[in-house]
């Protein structure tokens, strides 16, 4: 006998999720010394988006942080914002 005309769907369970999802334009801007931006554009030229590899030359800063900084730095979504923070 054919089982395939005897099989049921399968049921999607939804599993609640925990997690938070984060929306970028609730990010508060990291500071970082001069020296410290200096090092990640000089080393995103070398290496390019290797944010642990930058991270690691970095003291007190994970690869979150600089990837972080380097998106808030260059995305034109948070142009506006950083002019704020300029005039204030």
């Amino acid at each position: 006998m054919d089982q395939n005309l005897h099989h049921q769907p399968k049921l999607m369970h939804h599993r609640c999720c925990s997690h938070e999802e984060v929306n970028s334009m609730e990010w508060e801007f990291i500071s970082m010394s001069k020296q410290e931006e200096d090092l990640i554009y000089r080393m995103h030229k070398l290496v390019g988006d290797r944010w642990g590899l930058i991270a690691g030359r970095i003291p007190g800063r994970t690869a979150e942080e600089i990837e972080r900084f380097w998106i808030m730095k260059h995305s034109d979504g948070f142009a506006n914002k950083r002019r704020q923070l300029r005039k204030v």
